[in-house]
């Protein structure tokens, strides 16, 4: 196609688009409602599926060591666990960390109920805190890590836990969670896709004597249907700009009053470096191709007349 001849079906799209206002407010109207609806279910399943990895990261496994373990054997299980392929990280915690740490636990109560335990009275066993890189593998590693204390005739250690039976309900419900949000997100990506798509048809529909008079003059279908491809290209893009500042915009806010005004610090939301580029792109572009999409059906459907 020429320059010339793109250019002229650019400012026809313009043009069809400010002449025919009301219609063409109403398109970028109900996408935006669409899109802000299923644009806000998706930060909703964005954090949702976010507080699943942090409660998930969260999972560890504790391995408790005997109590006369010598520093050369407690090497040497570092050495055979940090080994071990699911393992990330491996962190020794002596007995008297350990005391601290269930010192602080315990809270105000915890320095009266622990006075009189440390050093030598200290009944901590020394342990180990071990890090997987995938939570869904942590019964897996304990295994193995069971496995390498069988393989030793001394038995170093007398327990590894890791919340067997409740991380394992602890994984099911946060998939659950995350094929719900999943769903939702489709189901409202398809509804918002056909709510759009009707609007535009009728935006065409009041126009089709036009588009029948364009055909009795001889105009061809190629040059009736590309200012109405462009049209609703552009009442795509418009609508879901629109769509994507006020989400971004009311996102920022929401991040804002939840830390600094309301104080919900152990609440972390996704920030909005993290979501900004996926829900614009995401946005604008379902926009866009509805857009493009609903106008080009409608066209061809009156373009036999």
């Amino acid at each position: 196609m020429k320059l010339r001849t793109m250019l002229r079906h650019l400012r026809e799209g313009v043009k069809n688009v400010l002449r025919n206002g009301w219609m063409s407010f109403a398109s970028i109207s109900s996408i935006v409602i669409s899109l802000f609806i299923l644009g806000g279910f998706l930060l909703l399943a964005l954090n949702v599926n976010n507080l699943a990895d942090q409660i998930e990261s969260q999972v560890e496994i504790r391995v408790f060591l005997q109590l006369d373990t010598d520093q050369a054997k407690i090497d040497k299980l570092r050495n055979e666990i940090g080994n071990i392929a699911e393992v990330k990280q491996v962190k020794f915690v002596s007995k008297d960390e350990g005391l601290e740490l269930l010192r602080k636990n315990l809270g105000e109560d915890g320095e009266e109920l622990l006075q009189g335990y440390e050093n030598e009275k200290n009944p901590l066993p020394d342990s180990f805190t071990v890090e997987v890189f995938e939570p869904q593998t942590i019964a897996f590693a304990a295994k193995k890590i069971e496995l390498i204390n069988k393989a030793d005739q001394t038995n170093p250690i007398t327990d590894v836990k890791y919340g067997k039976g409740k991380v394992e309900t602890l994984f099911k419900l946060t998939n659950a969670v995350r094929n719900i949000g999943l769903v939702i997100v489709a189901g409202l990506a398809i509804t918002a896709m056909f709510l759009i798509s009707t609007t535009i048809k009728i935006t065409i529909l009041a126009r089709r004597r036009e588009i029948g008079i364009m055909k009795l003059v001889g105009a061809t279908n190629h040059f009736i249907r590309w200012p109405f491809f462009i049209e609703g290209a552009l009442i795509g893009i418009i609508g879901s700009v629109l769509t994507t500042a006020i989400l971004l915009y009311g996102y920022s806010r929401l991040i804002y009053v939840s830390q600094f005004e309301l104080g919900l610090l152990m609440i972390k939301l996704v920030t909005l470096k993290e979501v900004g580029f996926l829900v614009s792109v995401l946005i604008i572009g379902l926009g866009t191709l509805i857009g493009i999409w609903g106008s080009t059906l409608s066209v061809r459907k009156y373009l036999k007349v």
